[in-house]
């Protein structure tokens, strides 16, 4: 019973891990892209920082180079390989299906017949 437990936690931790950084990289856009842009009755134009403003640049070049790689980080060393497949589905052999070069010869035996 454990066996099987483990796998199913491992997969909801992995899970919950995915969709916090996909939360947490909405956030991030969200907050840089809004919070840093200029208010709208401002006629000044932004202060550029290699040409960009910097809503755009935290928002659009810095968060996605950061998310990924937190993202390379959280595969690293959250996530795990392991075995999706049962004791059971083990221990039954796999039903045996044919390949396309099988049933191509197969159909040439019944046109020469």
């Amino acid at each position: 019973m454990n066996q099987q437990t483990n796998p199913h936690h491992q997969a909801h931790r992995e899970a919950l891990w995915a969709i916090a950084l996909a939360l947490g990289y909405f956030i991030w856009w969200y907050a840089t892209a809004y919070g840093f842009s200029p208010a709208p009755e401002s006629q000044a134009l932004p202060e550029l920082y290699w040409g960009m403003p910097l809503w755009f640049l935290l928002s659009c070049v810095v968060g996605p180079v950061l998310f990924t790689l937190l993202c390379a980080l959280m595969v690293k060393y959250v996530y795990r390989n392991f075995s999706l497949s049962t004791e059971e589905d083990v221990l039954e052999p796999a039903p045996h299906t044919l390949n396309s070069s099988q049933t191509n010869t197969s159909q040439q035996n019944e046109n020469h017949e």
